[in-house]
């Protein structure tokens, strides 16, 4: 029997194994594991043993089919969707979370973003959670309605979203269109500041935020990530760890030590070079 409607899912790739144990030190030192979700850890084919985590894998595929085969493996009905390159820096707030969920649920929400970014225009309604307004995002003049940054979707409508064959960014680019024409309400909460990003909304002044930093950019660690390691370096039990992501680092080594994967499909950019000429 599940423990609670909401999984919170970190949905990561085995090129990315070298990320899981920088995700875990700082997610366990941030994240108050009171807060009433299950934790799962999505792979590939590597076993990950994550403190507090059930490992559940997906096998290879492209990346679309590879979040809906994981859906298909849990009970809850609401997903909160991280990434293993996502390193919390700043205490997450129990009670936040607790009415965030209370008010998913009760009004059957399908989509609530969690970070904040200059690319969502939003407009407030009259209610808060401990002083954060929850506002709703204006479709039409939004970006990036579909993204894989924290939220917290519907299962049903997030699988929905789920093309088959769409790498991530293909996702994005073609799920944010489909997501204009369907023209679905989604909320927003200025919860996390992601990179550091400033809140958009109308929140009462007093609001206290958490923050995450994505630290990886095409299969490399980004300079984002040098705050981290600096900090890894007073945890002496993972100083080989560290000597490995400081060595990565300063050299420009992809986690797994292959070439840096491209981030648009030849179609793409292709389609992008004959606008330039025009």
């Amino acid at each position: 029997m599940k423990k609670n409607n909401i999984a919170l899912i970190v949905h990561a790739c085995d090129r990315y194994e070298l990320l899981f144990k920088g995700f875990e030190y700082f997610f366990s030192k941030n994240w108050d594991f009171d807060i009433p979700v299950n934790y799962y850890f999505a792979t590939e084919e590597v076993s990950a043993g994550l403190a507090n985590f059930k490992n559940i894998k997906s096998g290879k595929g492209e990346w679309s089919n590879r979040l809906s085969t994981l859906f298909d493996q849990i009970e809850e009905d609401y997903i909160l969707y991280f990434q293993e390159d996502m390193w919390l820096n700043k205490p997450v707030d129990k009670e936040v979370f607790t009415e965030l969920f209370k008010q998913t649920l009760a009004n059957q929400w399908n989509l609530v973003k969690l970070n904040s970014s200059e690319v969502f225009k939003t407009n407030s309604t009259p209610l808060f959670i401990k002083g954060f307004n929850v506002s709703v995002l204006d479709n039409k003049e939004s970006n990036f309605l579909m993204s894989h940054q924290v939220s917290l979707w519907n299962k049903a409508f997030f699988k929905q979203q789920l093309k088959p064959n769409e790498h991530p960014w293909r996702n994005e680019r073609k799920g944010t269109k489909r997501l204009k024409e369907l023209n679905p309400e989604i909320f927003h909460l200025d919860y996390f500041a992601e990179n550091g990003n400033p809140a958009i909304n109308k929140n009462t002044p007093d609001i206290v935020r958490s923050e995450y930093q994505s630290i990886s950019m095409n299969a490399t660690l980004n300079h984002n990530a040098a705050p981290f390691l600096e900090e890894l370096k007073s945890a002496p039990h993972l100083a080989a760890y560290t000597e490995k992501l400081i060595y990565n680092f300063e050299n420009g080594i992809t986690h797994d030590g292959k070439p840096k994967p491209l981030k648009k499909d030849l179609f793409k950019k292709i389609k992008d070079w004959v606008k330039g000429k025009k």
